[in-house]
């Protein structure tokens, strides 16, 4: 049987969006329907799962959870029929467990992080940076693998305040007291298959 074709021009909802079964990664922004670049590339991916490791490690056994990509946050949720904003952040930090379902996140984590790839660094720089600010994520984080930088904005008073850390540094998560993430190891330059 022929999947329906996904209309553009159309305004689609989180209803629509658990039907396409086309095998693509989407996102939603306000109804309209992005389709999310191919596989990500070694670095971004070697990037992600050391971030993932140092959240991970430090929330175990706590009810803060940490998640990955591919995880569905409905950033403002009503019901499925009218969610019309669904994106899946490279990790995501959620303090609040009441807004874990069966399908991901219903309303806004606490942290956001987006690895730039060069397919995506314009949409998470620009539409992502607005859309998680009105959508109040208190930390966004851009993790740029190949500057090997991070800018942590911070939302102070509904604007994000940035700072930038370099591969050197340890950079605080602020919605997590207590946690560092160390850089260093993250944006490591290691044979990554050297040390059997």
């Amino acid at each position: 049987m022929a999947l329906p074709a996904i209309k553009l021009e159309e305004r689609h909802t989180y209803a629509d969006y658990l039907r396409w079964d086309d095998g693509e990664r989407r996102e939603i922004i306000y109804g309209r329907p992005y389709l999310m670049a191919p596989a990500p590339t070694l670095d971004h991916q070697l990037t992600s799962g050391k971030l993932h490791l140092q959240f991970g490690s430090f929330l175990k056994g706590k009810k803060r959870k940490v998640f990955y990509a591919p995880f569905d946050v409905r950033l403002f949720p009503k019901d499925d029929d009218s969610d019309d904003t669904i994106v899946q952040p490279d990790i995501v930090v959620i303090c609040d467990r009441s807004k874990l379902d069966r399908t991901g996140c219903a309303g806004a984590p606490d942290t956001a992080i987006e690895i730039l790839s060069p397919s995506t660094a314009r949409h998470d720089m620009l539409v992502k940076f607005h859309l998680y600010r009105k959508a109040g994520i208190r930390e966004y984080w851009i993790v740029d693998p190949e500057r090997k930088t991070v800018s942590a904005h911070i939302l102070k008073d509904g604007e994000y305040v940035v700072t930038t850390y370099g591969n050197e540094d340890s950079a605080p998560v602020h919605v997590l007291e207590g946690l560092s993430i160390d850089l260093s190891e993250v944006f490591a330059d290691e044979d990554e298959f050297g040390r059997d």
